[in-house]
């Protein structure tokens, strides 16, 4: 998302660099989304991957629905627009299959059961290989399971975002689904110098859009990601290196998605894997940033989210 909208400057020779580094590195995985541009995100992923298409797994979501000049219409999971977007979507991406489609927000107004439904003909019709849902409630998501399986559920999920823990990791455990945690490094709070955040960018949105980067949220947060830096820095690796290792510590369902635009922050990230967390690390972090320890809510309207 970062590499086409919302975190300012955007610097699209150096992102097509950082994905192609990325491939080099073993990463497989690559997730994207109609809305971050709008619809210039999936263009460069495509141009990022060409001739490369046998060495990634493709994802994408269909569900905020953008103009080209970039107003917003709303949350749409219509089945006609479902197969719209998937056709639209497969064009930008210069791909003739996506491996795994999200409904990237639910749609309140439509029935989950029709919006599966309809996702589920792009599979047998070779569109789509697996289905997924981003920010759905533990009821929302045993009802499109029951229509058909859900691969993956992409919900934000951190040292900065726990709130997953309590519904929504025992359900997708119970029905065999993979969590996808996105914002993995809080958004750049678990990541980013405290000094860098103090001072956005122009054209960096997170303060107008993300209560938790409010003035009287942020020097509090900072706190805490201070923290996280200290526990860093004895053990020799930096802020990012430690919320991954944590996140991946939580369990092999759990795949984090950092974003960057940066090779040496993609670098970073990767060697997060290689990094064992014992006992005592890991209870460390746990009461350094318990559950519902950050300030603010994760978005403005929350009414969109875990629905």
């Amino acid at each position: 998302m970062g590499m086409s909208e919302f975190y300012g400057p955007t610097n699209d020779g150096e992102s097509v660099a950082t994905i192609q580094r990325a491939l080099e590195l073993g990463v497989d995985l690559l997730d994207t989304a109609d809305m971050y541009g709008p619809f210039t995100n999936e263009r460069l992923v495509g141009n990022a991957i060409a001739g490369r298409r046998d060495q990634v797994v493709i994802a994408t979501k269909f569900g905020n629905q953008r103009r080209e000049d970039g107003s917003w219409i709303g949350i749409n999971g219509r089945p006609e627009y479902v197969r719209q977007a998937c056709d639209a979507s497969l064009a930008r991406l210069q791909i003739d299959h996506i491996d795994l489609y999200y409904q990237h927000r639910v749609d309140t107004h439509v029935p989950i059961e029709e919006t599966v439904g309809a996702m589920s003909e792009l599979v047998d019709q070779g569109k789509v290989r697996y289905l997924g849902l981003s920010e759905a409630a533990a009821s929302t998501i045993r009802r499109a399971h029951a229509v058909h399986p859900i691969t993956a559920l992409q919900t934000e999920y951190s040292l900065f975002s726990r709130e997953p823990e309590a519904e929504l990791l025992p359900t997708v455990r119970e029905l065999g689904i993979g969590f996808v945690a996105y914002s993995p490094l809080g958004r750049g709070f678990l990541a980013a110098q405290p000094a860098a955040l103090e001072h956005l960018s122009e054209g960096d949105t997170r303060g107008d859009r993300f209560p938790r980067f409010r003035d009287e949220n942020r020097e509090y947060n900072l706190k805490l990601a201070e923290r996280v830096r200290e526990i860093a820095e004895a053990q020799d690796v930096t802020p990012a290196q430690l919320a991954l290792a944590w996140l991946l510590h939580q369990g092999q369902d759990i795949v984090p998605i950092p974003g960057t635009r940066h090779p040496g922050r993609l670098e970073e990230n990767v060697a997060a894997a290689d990094l064992e967390l014992d006992p005592a690390s890991v209870q460390e972090l746990d009461e350094a940033l318990p559950v519902g320890a950050v300030k603010g809510d994760r978005y403005l309207d929350m009414s969109r989210v875990n629905v």
